[in-house]
């Protein structure tokens, strides 16, 4: 009975130490050493509903754990700051578009970001070529009253994903690689644009300017920029 009683106050010893975690991951692996502990002395002493308890509980404390390590995964791999053409096809439609065509103005309403498959672009005020595997339209999702900063023209024949700030904001909220990507992206974009005023460059100038618009091909898409039908 002595081993048995030990893995009792062991358990209950794990389990008030759970209430001192300061983060749901050590939170969980101690909640499975204590889960364990309590399934010791349930089997041992014959004391079952512990031991059903616990049973229970274990599989359930993995599984949060797995899903805790997973987002953390997920986190530091978006720190690299790569866009992966699989966040997108779920909530994207594909736009064919023609050369000479103007996708949008300066001060339109913005409804969606726009994902250069193929093709050639060019934002007209900055005067900055728009290549795929670039996005562009996010700074609307994010500006007073979500008006275009840029017009648009096709230069050369392409195909679009667009996907609507709706959907953005909901793949925001439950990809946090999309979340860290979206964040970078438009932090990119604002030091950009505050570079260039600092400095007093003008766009049509024959300097290289930074793209305040389009994705910097700091960036590259981690997938082929002609994937099939989204």
């Amino acid at each position: 009975m002595l081993w048995t009683e030990a893995f009792g106050y062991l358990g209950a010893l794990l389990t008030l130490t759970t209430f001192s975690m300061k983060t749901m991951l050590h939170l969980r692996m101690v909640g499975i050493v204590a889960n364990l502990a309590f399934v010791s002395y349930g089997a041992l002493g014959g004391v079952y509903p512990v031991l059903i308890l616990h049973l229970t509980l274990l599989p359930l404390n993995l599984w949060r754990l797995w899903q805790l390590r997973s987002l953390t995964r997920q986190i530091r791999q978006a720190s690299g700051g790569a866009l992966s053409l699989a966040w997108l096809k779920p909530f994207s439609r594909r736009q064919a578009v023609k050369t000479g065509e103007v996708l949008f103005r300066q001060g339109d309403p913005a409804h969606e970001i726009l994902f250069v498959l193929d093709g050639r672009f060019r934002a007209v005020e900055a005067g900055v070529p728009i290549a795929a595997g670039e996005v562009m339209g996010e700074l609307g999702l994010v500006t007073p009253g979500q008006t275009r900063t840029q017009t648009v023209v096709c230069e050369q024949a392409g195909t679009l994903l667009l996907v609507t700030y709706d959907e953005v904001r909901q793949m925001y909220f439950q990809n946090p690689a999309f979340g860290f990507f979206f964040l970078e992206l438009v932090a990119s974009r604002l030091m950009q644009d505050a570079a260039r005023a600092a400095k007093g460059l003008q766009p049509e100038t024959t300097q290289p300017a930074a793209d305040p618009f389009t994705h910097p091909h700091t960036h590259p898409c981690k997938t082929s920029t002609r994937p099939s039908g989204a």
